[in-house]
């Protein structure tokens, strides 16, 4: 069912493991054709533009996009107590480790009337964008609306697609979780069109300042086309997870977890990198049978049947590091002796998940970290999603005439060196008698 990648015995010194170990193919720039008529669309036309797309895209004509306050409230008052207590644990266990995030300003006196501040501040507005296609995530709900509200956000709006199925509101698991988050301002918009309108402003929605939010190829073209004209989070490929494991890991649950990632996407991808040939073929044996009695059958066999799957072979665990810190996976979960000092080896991925009873679905829910991650080998230079990204950094300098005449002739000094004399007579000015 799974392919195999033998890099044993490779030379370590000239081997690409990032090329070794290849992902799905996720090509943004084939889908700017088809995206940027529609922010034109949107930008131009607005609202009627959107429900045109809701009704070609969606299956279903929305009228009013806002969301109304009382769908809100019955889809909370209806919603199962079971999820809504998994919910509310979620959101509180997300918030603890939000809250910790937070950062001080940072004061700096570098001599007597020499001040400069490092101020963290919210972003003024944000969209956050929910995607309801082969999977409604509520999860996502929590994952976006926490960092942005513990990082003081005053102004959150949320879209999700339109569903048939709901009378053109988005799923109802959604909407309970953005009430139970105390968000009201929601819209029944998705795709390419959800974000345009985020960008540019379409009555009733008010223009962002920031969009995040994972989303289909078509939602990733259009923040990348729209990155500029409003702030981003990351451009998120296809889901994917990496498990780097020896011979004391269990195969039932490596291959438990393999199939978790495989069930949310065909172009999913799901890397085992092991030194034991005997834990590859028990794990091999394992995805047969557990497969086999999975709901979604169909999609996690073309995930793991695909070419961005496979189980690695490897020489030993030191090698087994140098792979997965090239491949810098979404998630990566450690199944070795020592699983905790082998995670510490680790500086690329977007999320660690370390030993036998912590796996990629516990954070996806009630771990307490954000599975909001970069994919496609991001993790070798950014970060997942958290109460950072909904803040920014202004440096507030604070001279006094002391302060400023102590560094003046190093002001004019450097202003001369870079033919810019009217940066030095800006400083020099306040001298003159």
């Amino acid at each position: 069912m799974i392919r195999r990648i033998d890099l044993r015995g490779a030379d370590r010194g000239t081997v690409d493991y990032r090329a070794a170990v290849p992902r799905a193919e996720f090509d943004i720039e084939a889908a700017t054709h088809a995206v940027q008529p529609i922010i034109d669309a949107v930008r131009e036309r607005g609202a009627e533009a959107i429900t045109e797309f809701s009704e070609k895209f969606d299956g279903v004509r929305v009228d009013d996009i806002r969301v109304p306050a009382a769908a809100l409230t019955k889809a909370l008052d209806e919603l199962d107590p079971a999820i809504r207590a998994g919910l509310e644990e979620s959101i509180a266990r997300l918030r603890t480790t939000c809250a910790a995030e937070l950062e001080e300003d940072a004061v700096t006196d570098l001599a007597p009337g020499a001040r400069v501040t490092h101020r963290k501040v919210p972003v003024g507005r944000v969209g956050l964008y929910v995607p309801g296609g082969l999977a409604p995530l509520v999860s996502s709900v929590l994952m976006n609306v926490v960092p942005a509200q513990v990082a003081g956000v005053p102004s959150i709006a949320l879209a999700s697609p339109p569903q048939k199925e709901f009378g053109g509101l988005p799923q109802p698991t959604i909407l309970a979780a953005c009430a139970l988050l105390g968000v009201d301002e929601v819209y029944a918009v998705g795709g390419a069109q959800a974000i345009a309108m985020f960008a540019y402003g379409v009555d009733p929605c008010e223009r962002v300042d920031m969009v995040t939010g994972p989303g289909n190829i078509y939602v990733v073209t259009a923040k990348r086309l729209l990155k500029g004209q409003v702030g981003i989070d990351s451009e998120a490929g296809p889901t994917e997870i990496a498990i780097l494991a020896d011979d004391t890991a269990e195969a039932a649950y490596v291959a438990a977890d393999l199939i978790s990632q495989a069930e949310h996407d065909p172009l999913a991808a799901s890397v085992l990198v092991t030194d034991s040939e005997t834990l590859a073929a028990d794990v091999e044996a394992e995805l047969e049978k557990q497969v086999a009695v999975t709901k979604h059958v169909e999609r996690i066999r073309t995930s793991l049947t695909g070419a961005q799957s496979g189980i690695v072979l490897v020489d030993d665990i030191d090698q087994g590091v140098d792979v997965v810190n090239a491949y810098a996976a979404e998630h990566l979960e450690i199944h070795t002796a020592d699983a905790a000092r082998v995670a510490g080896r680790i500086r690329n991925a977007g999320a660690i998940f370390v030993g036998s009873y912590a796996p990629v679905s516990l954070g996806d829910y009630c771990a307490g970290s954000n599975h909001v991650l970069p994919t496609g080998g991001c993790a070798c230079h950014s970060s997942g999603l958290s109460v950072r990204a909904f803040t920014k950094s202004i440096h507030v300098v604070d001279y006094s005439r002391e302060g400023l005449a102590a560094v003046k002739d190093h002001v004019v000094t450097l202003a001369e060196a870079e033919d810019l004399p009217g940066h030095g007579a800006a400083v020099s000015v306040r001298f003159t008698s």
